[in-house]
C-alpha cells in the first residue's frame, strides 16, 4: 500500500529472507566470510548460530546466490526436527536424488552415487541445515559419516550448520568430540548495535528505491533500536507497520512523536512488548515460573515502564528543538 507513496519499488522491511536486502554488519559479515572460508577448504563444518530472528536464514540465502552457477551444488534443509533415516530423505530430496528404496544403505548408496558422478563433473555438494538446533543428536553424528564420502583425499560432502544457541548445547555433549574436531570455523551472531540498526533501515530502504533525505529522525532510531533490541526481524516487522502509519497519516518524515503511536498501537493489538521482550530473553538462562516473585517484578516492570515514558518525553522535546534549530538554519 505504501509503496507508490514513497516511490519504492519493492517492500522493503518483508520478513521473509531475501539476499538482496543482505546487511553486513561487522558479525554478519564474519559469518559470511567463514561461509565461503569453508567453501573454500572443501572439507569440515562450519557453524553459524544466533538468536532467533538475528540474520542466519538471510545470509545462508546470500551464499547460495554468490555460488549459483558455479562447481558447488547447494542444497538447503529447513524442516529439521529429523531422526537420521528421515534426515537422509530429506538430504535425497533436496539434491533430487531418486532413490529406490526406503531404507537406509539404499539411500546411502543413491547419494553416493551422486556424489561420485558430480565429482567426474567437477563438482561438489553443500548442504545448508537451517534451524540445525532441532537436529536429534543422531542426525548431526549422520551428518558427520555423510562428510566421509570421499574419492582418494578430495571429500565429496560438505555441511553447513545453522541454528539457535541451543545447537551450541548439542555439539557440546559429550558424545559429540569427533563431529566437534571437524568444525573449522564458527560464528555467533548478536543482534545490532544501536548505529548498526539505522544502517540496515537505511540500507534496506534505499535497496528498496528511496532517495530522499533521512526518513527518521535521528533521535528516533535510538527508540526503535530499544524496542526492537537491535534484532532484524523485529525491525523489519515493527519497520512495515510504521511505513503503513505514515501512508495512511501522509507523512513523509517519521520522528519520535510518530514512532511513539506506532509503539503504543502495536503493543495493544500485537503484545508487542512480550514479543520484544522474548526475543531477548533467548539468551537468558529459563528461570521457571514458580520461582520468579511476581509482586517485585511487578514492581520493577512499572518503574521500568515510567522511566521509559520519561526517556520518551525528553526525547521529543530534544527532538523538536533539534527540528526547530534545523528549521532556522
Amino acid at each position: 500500500m505504501y509503496l507508490e507513496f514513497y516511490g519504492l519499488k519493492s517492500k522493503p522491511f518483508q520478513l521473509s529472507p531475501d539476499p538482496l536486502f543482505f546487511f553486513s554488519s561487522e558479525l554478519h559479515k564474519k559469518a559470511l566470510s567463514y561461509l565461503k572460508y569453508g567453501l573454500s577448504q572443501q572439507e569440515g563444518f562450519i557453524v553459524i548460530t544466533g538468536a532467533i530472528g538475528t540474520g542466519k536464514t538471510t545470509i545462508a540465502r546470500a551464499l547460495l546466490d554468490d555460488v549459483d552457477g558455479g562447481n558447488i551444488v547447494a542444497a538447503q534443509l529447513v524442516t529439521t526436527l529429523l531422526e537420521p533415516l528421515e534426515l537422509l530423505e530429506m538430504i535425497a530430496a533436496a539434491f533430487k536424488i531418486n532413490v529406490v528404496e526406503r531404507n537406509k544403505t539404499a539411500i546411502l548408496q543413491s547419494i553416493e552415487k551422486f556424489l561420485i558422478a558430480l565429482n567426474e563433473q567437477g563438482k561438489r555438494a553443500v548442504l545448508l541445515v537451517d534451524e540445525a538446533q532441532n537436529l536429534p543428536a543422531e542426525s548431526v553424528e549422520e551428518l558427520r559419516m555423510l562428510s566421509n564420502f570421499q574419492i582418494g583425499n578430495m571429500p565429496l560432502f560438505q555441511s553447513f550448520l545453522l541454528g539457535q544457541n541451543e545447537l551450541r548445547t548439542i555439539i557440546q555433549a559429550p558424545g559429540m568430540e569427533q563431529f566437534r574436531q571437524r568444525i573449522i570455523a564458527s560464528c555467533h551472531l548478536a543482534p545490532l548495535t544501536q548505529e548498526e540498526t539505522r544502517h540496515y533501515i537505511n540500507h534496506r530502504l534505499k535497496q528498496a528505491g528511496w532517495q530522499g533525505d533521512s526518513l527518521i529522525s535521528f533521535t528516533a532510531f535510538s527508540i526503535i533500536h530499544h524496542q526492537t533490541q537491535g534484532i532484524p526481524r523485529m525491525i523489519n516487522l515493527f519497520m512495515d507497520r510504521l511505513m503503513l502509519f505514515g501512508f495512511i497519516e501522509e507523512l513523509k518524515h517519521f520522528n519520535v512523536e510518530a514512532i511513539d503511536t506506532v509503539l503504543k498501537e502495536m503493543s495493544n493489538e500485537l503484545n508487542m512488548t512480550t514479543a520484544f521482550q522474548s526475543a531477548k530473553v533467548e539468551q537468558n538462562p529459563i528461570v521457571q515460573p514458580a520461582l520468579r516473585a511476581p509482586t517485585k517484578q511487578s514492581e520493577t516492570s512499572k518503574e521500568l515502564e515510567l522511566l521509559l515514558t520519561q526517556a520518551i518525553d525528553k526525547i521529543k522535546k530534544l527532538d523538536t528543538k533539534v527540528t526547530m534549530l534545523l528549521n532556522k538554519s
